[in-house]
Parts: C-alpha cells; sequence; structure tokens
C-alpha cells in the first residue's frame, strides 16, 4: 500500500506551460477499489517556480497504512522555457513517524546535497547528511515539466533515459519510452482512444512485488496526463488513476 503515493508523482506529469496549475487525480487498484488522491500544483511568477505534489490514502489503504500522507516540493528557477531545481523536499507521515528529505543543489560546486530527518511522536531521533553520487539540474517533479523540451513530437520512438534528484534508489536513472506506431493499439485498448500522446515511465523500484514498474500514460492535447495505468500487479490486477480535476 506504502509505494503507490510513489505512483502518483508519475500519474501527475504534466506537459503544460502555465502560471497557475491545478490537477487531481483517483488512484485505484484492481478488487481493492480507491486507494487515495494526489493532487498537483504548478506556479510560476517572473523567473522563479514551485510545484507540489500531495498524495494521501484513503478507505482501506487509509486504514492500512496508518493514514498515510506525502508531499513533494520542487522550487527553484526557470531559464529558457525550462525549470532548474534549486531545492527538493521530500516529506512522508504515518502513525507517529515522520521522514523528511531536504535536497539543495550547488550548480557552482556542482554537487547535490542531502539532509534526512526521522522523527517519533514529533521529535527528532536521526539526522544524517550526505552528498549524491551524481549532480543533476533535475528532481523528480521538474523532470516531466520539463519533458516537452527533451522529448518533442519530432522525437524518435525508442528508449530515453534521464537522471533525477530523488530518484537515488535507481541511481538517479529514469527511463521513457516513445512507442512505435505497431505498439500504440497496446496503449488505446489500455488507456482509451483520443487525442492523447502515449508514453511509459519505467520505475526502478521494486512496487508491489515488481523489480520493473512499467507506467502506460495518455496524455491530452492540454498537456495534462488524462489516464496512467500500471498493468498486471501480482494477485489485484491493475492500478489505476484518472483526472478529475
Amino acid at each position: 500500500m506504502k509505494k503507490y503515493l510513489l505512483v502518483c508523482l508519475f500519474f501527475s506529469l504534466s506537459w503544460l506551460d502555465a502560471q497557475v496549475l491545478d490537477v487531481k487525480y483517483k488512484v485505484k487498484f484492481g478488487i481493492l477499489g480507491e486507494l487515495g488522491v494526489s493532487h498537483a500544483h504548478l506556479e510560476t511568477k517572473g523567473n522563479h517556480y514551485t510545484i507540489s505534489i500531495d498524495a494521501k490514502a484513503t478507505g482501506l489503504a487509509k486504514s492500512l497504512s496508518k493514514n498515510r500522507k506525502e508531499t513533494h516540493l520542487s522550487e527553484g528557477f526557470i531559464r529558457n522555457g525550462r525549470y532548474y531545481t534549486q531545492r527538493y523536499t521530500v516529506q512522508v507521515e504515518y502513525g507517529e513517524k515522520k521522514r523528511e528529505k531536504v535536497y539543495t543543489v550547488d550548480y557552482q560546486k556542482k554537487i547535490v546535497s542531502k539532509i534526512s530527518k526521522k522523527y517519533r511522536k514529533g521529535k527528532l531521533i536521526s539526522h544524517t547528511e550526505s552528498t549524491l553520487d551524481f549532480f543533476g539540474t533535475d528532481d523528480l517533479l521538474t523532470l516531466y515539466f520539463n519533458l516537452p523540451k527533451l522529448l518533442d513530437a519530432k522525437s524518435k520512438p525508442g528508449l530515453y533515459t534521464f537522471r533525477a534528484i530523488g530518484a537515488e534508489q535507481q541511481d538517479g536513472k529514469v527511463e521513457i519510452r516513445l512507442p512505435k506506431p505497431e505498439q500504440v493499439k497496446k496503449y488505446t485498448d489500455t488507456l482509451g482512444k483520443g487525442a492523447y500522446r502515449y508514453l511509459t515511465a519505467i520505475i526502478y523500484q521494486k512496487i508491489f512485488s515488481s523489480n520493473k514498474g512499467e507506467l502506460m500514460i495518455a496524455i491530452g492535447k492540454d498537456g495534462i496526463t488524462q489516464k496512467a495505468v500500471l498493468k498486471d500487479l501480482v494477485l489485484f490486477g491493475d492500478l489505476t488513476a484518472e483526472r478529475i480535476k
């Protein structure tokens, strides 16, 4: 149940140039029904941006996950239409526990610093500081908002690899697959037909007994993800997210 919140990040993918954007998704998992909701917010002011995604468990998942909530916040600057992260914060709360990770990007020294904290009943019980093994200008949120610049309509079908701060469990690697024309039917059968751009985001983390999750995504003409599906997960079937706002 815990891992579905990670997937909400990928569901909240948006390809839209806007000053303020708010999108909401409902997440369902096979026979278990609704697992939670996620809300994505983008705001720009001048050459500064803020992107946030909040996800929370609902229904049965809320009870099983001890009312799990997760927040991701990216802050930085805009240059030539691209988002460059300066600070990326991840907070996870469940039961009496809370975890926080803060990544800070130093563009002069070309390093990314990370501070990790753990709390129990509101008290700090762990504090560690480290430096990532790689330097990056994207975090997990900016990478997807930058994809229109990185993968435009002229990009050829195939597998593309990027690096993102916040994905160090997979050495920062995030892969995006653009389907060949003969592969599009598989996407329309799963996600529905429409004026969509289809792609797959590959998640190299253990999600629901799968070491490699392939998330199929349909993006509308307005640049916003309309539906996403993580296929054929063990025991329970598909994990599905649909835009509701």
